[in-house]
C-alpha cells in the first residue's frame, strides 16, 4: 500500500502509532463546570461496552462507534460524554453545567435509570471547577479536615482541593479552583487528577490480593523450614517423600505466584502513572494543608510496599525451594548410583560364575567329544586290522588319545575366540 506524495510503502501499524499520539485530547472545559467520570473493570470484554454505547447513541439519535473503537465522543444536552477504553478497564467521562451550590444535584447527565453499566465499578469522580474567588474557598469547609489536601498548582492560576472521601453517590468529591486559565488548560489539570484517583485506586487492588497470599507464603516457609530440617537427619532414608513434599510446597507456590502476577505487575504500573500525575502538576503546598503528593505518598507507598514485599518473598522461596529440590534430587541420585552399583556388583558376580560354569562345560564337552571320536577311531583301526594291517587296534587307539583331544581342545578354542572377538567388534 501506498501513501503520500512521494508513494512509498507504509508499515501496517504506521498510522495507528502516529495517531496515538492525537487519540486522547484533553477536554476543553470554561469554568464553572462539572466532570463526573466512572470507570467500570472490562470483565465482560469490548462487546459489553459497545452495546451500552450503541444504546447511548441510539437515544441521541447518531451513529454508534465502531467495534474496534478505542474512543467516542457523543453530545449530551449542553455537555458531551468522551467513552476511553483502556487495557482492563474503560471509563465514561461526563462534562456539563454545574450546579448552584458546591455538592448540589446534577439532573441532566447519562448515568441515570437507562444507563447500563459495562462491568464492576472501580472508580467513581465528581469533579467540580468553579472560579477561585473568597465564596467558592469557603466550600473547604464542607470537606474532611483529617485527610483534607489544598495546594497551589500551575504556578499559582489553580487550586485544586479535595478529602479523597466519597459523596453520597459514591463519587470522590474534587474541587478545582480556576483563577485564570485558559479551557485547554482547565481540560488538561481537571483529567490529571482525575486519573490520580482513578489510578491509585487501580493501583490499590493488589493490596487485597497480597493480604490474601502472605498466609499461604507462611504455610510454605514453614513447610520448607520442616522439610530442610528433616533433611539433616532423615534423607537417606526418606529422601524420596520429602522431595514429594517440596515438589507440593513449589506447586502450590508457584500456582499463587501465577495468579498475581499480573495484578502485582499492573499495580506497579498504575503507581508509576500516578507519581508521573503528581509530579506534572508541580504542587505548590498552602500553609495548613497537606498536598496531594505528600498525602498519596504517605497512604499509598505502605501499600505499594506490602505488595512488593510479597513478590520478593515469592521469588526468594522460589529459589530456595529450587535449592533444596536439587538437594534432594542429589541425594536420590546417588541412591539410584549406589544401587545401580549393587546391581552391576552382581551381575558381574553372575557373570564370572556363568563364565566359570561355561569353562567346566566346555572341559566336559571335550571330553565327551574326544571319547566319541576316540570310540571311532578305534572302529576305524579294528576294520584296518581285519582288513590285513600290521595296526594293532588298542595301541593305535591309545596314541590317538592326547591327538584328539588337543585337536578337539584347540577346536573349541578357536570358536570362542572367533565369538569373543566379534562381540568386541
Amino acid at each position: 500500500m501506498a501513501n503520500g506524495s512521494f508513494g512509498f510503502p507504509i508499515a501496517r501499524d504506521r498510522p495507528l502509532a502516529l495517531g496515538e499520539v492525537h487519540a486522547r485530547p484533553y477536554p476543553l472545559i470554561k469554568s464553572p463546570r462539572i466532570i463526573l467520570q466512572l470507570a467500570f473493570m472490562t470483565d465482560g470484554g469490548a462487546s459489553v461496552d459497545n452495546a451500552v454505547l450503541a444504546a447511548l447513541a441510539r437515544t441521541r439519535g447518531v451513529a454508534a462507534p465502531q467495534a474496534d473503537a478505542r474512543h467516542y465522543v457523543l453530545s449530551w444536552g449542553t455537555g458531551s460524554l468522551r467513552w476511553e477504553r483502556h487495557t482492563e478497564f474503560s471509563t465514561y467521562f461526563y462534562e456539563g453545567p454545574v450546579p448552584t451550590q458546591f455538592g448540589g444535584e446534577v439532573t441532566d447527565h447519562p448515568f441515570g435509570d437507562g444507563f447500563s453499566p459495562p462491568g464492576s465499578l472501580i472508580s467513581g469522580v465528581r469533579l467540580e471547577v468553579r472560579k477561585w474567588t473568597d465564596d467558592t474557598q469557603k466550600v473547604l469547609k464542607s470537606f474532611d479536615p483529617a485527610s483534607l489536601c489544598f495546594s497551589e498548582v500551575e504556578n499559582g492560576a489553580a487550586a485544586a482541593v479535595t478529602d479523597f472521601r466519597q459523596d453520597k453517590d459514591g463519587l470522590t468529591r474534587i474541587l478545582l479552583l480556576d483563577r485564570d486559565l485558559a479551557p485547554a488548560r482547565v481540560g488538561a489539570l481537571a483529567q490529571r487528577l482525575i486519573e490520580i484517583e482513578t489510578y491509585r485506586t487501580l493501583a490499590m487492588l493488589a493490596l487485597p490480593l497480597a493480604n490474601s497470599l502472605s498466609p499461604q507464603m507462611r504455610r510454605i516457609e514453614d513447610g520448607l523450614t520442616m522439610v530442610t530440617q528433616r533433611m539433616r537427619k532423615e534423607v537417606e532414608t526418606e529422601s524420596d517423600s520429602m522431595l514429594g513434599e517440596i515438589t507440593a510446597l513449589a506447586a502450590e507456590l508457584e500456582a499463587g505466584a501465577a495468579s498475581s502476577l499480573y495484578r502485582f505487575g499492573a499495580s506497579r504500573a498504575y503507581d508509576g502513572i500516578v507519581a508521573e500525575r503528581i509530579a506534572t502538576l508541580n504542587e505548590n503546598p498552602i500553609a495548613g494543608y497537606e498536598t496531594w503528593g505528600a498525602f498519596l505518598q504517605r497512604r499509598m507507598a505502605p501499600a505499594m510496599r506490602t505488595c512488593r514485599s510479597i513478590e520478593e518473598r515469592q521469588a526468594n522461596l522460589s529459589r530456595k525451594l529450587a535449592r533444596a529440590t536439587a538437594l534432594l534430587r542429589s541425594w536420590v541420585d546417588l541412591q539410584l548410583e549406589r544401587q545401580n552399583s549393587e546391581l552391576l556388583q552382581s551381575m558381574n558376580r553372575r557373570a564370572k560364575l556363568q563364565l566359570r560354569l561355561q569353562q567346566t562345560v566346555e572341559g566336559l564337552s571335550v571330553a565327551a567329544v574326544s571319547y566319541y571320536v576316540v570310540g571311532l577311531f578305534g572302529y576305524l583301526a579294528k576294520a584296518a586290522n581285519e582288513a590285513g594291517l600290521p595296526i594293532s587296534p588298542t595301541l593305535a587307539t591309545g596314541l590317538s588319545v592326547p591327538v584328539i583331544v588337543l585337536a578337539i581342545w584347540g577346536v573349541v578354542r578357536r570358536i570362542r575366540k572367533r565369538h569373543g572377538d566379534k562381540d568386541e567388534a
